[in-house]
């Protein structure tokens, strides 16, 4: 069995900011010598989350358009009033989408869709450096 970790920074300029992340992912994997097991990439923190999109114009529009309908950042949630800093809404989108995503690894690759990527979204109301940690598990 193989265990192999690696990480990627990065800056964001907050919120709405989505990064592909794919091809750090896939150089995870190929780093690793995995050909079959899985990879987890996760970002510590509660302001930001890890998914799967098309990444194309559209939808890089339309993501964080659908986050603020449904989690409006012009709202006062608790949090804010408990820290003052305004991002209170950050906190309830990460927590929607979760900071991690674990994706089969099946002859050396990714098992993902053909316009499938993994994206960071960035959901903290100010710039902020990022890391995201990859755990590669298998044979």
């Amino acid at each position: 069995m193989i265990v192999y970790e690696s990480h990627y920074g990065f800056s964001t300029d907050g919120d709405g900011t989505v990064v592909d992340i794919s091809e750090a992912a896939r150089r995870a994997v190929e780093e690793s010598g995995v050909t079959s097991g899985q990879m987890t990439a996760i970002v510590p923190g509660s302001t930001a989350g890890i998914t799967t999109i098309e990444y194309e114009p559209g939808l890089l529009r339309d993501l964080p358009e659908l986050f603020e309908r449904i989690i409006p950042s012009g709202v006062t949630y608790g949090h804010d009033a408990t820290w003052g800093d305004g991002n209170g809404f950050s906190h309830l989108r990460a927590a929607i989408i979760g900071p991690s995503i674990t994706v089969p690894i099946s002859g050396g690759g990714l098992v993902l869709g053909t316009w499938q990527q993994i994206v960071f979204l960035e959901f903290d109301n100010r710039a902020r450096n990022r890391t995201v940690h990859f755990n590669v598990v298998g044979q």
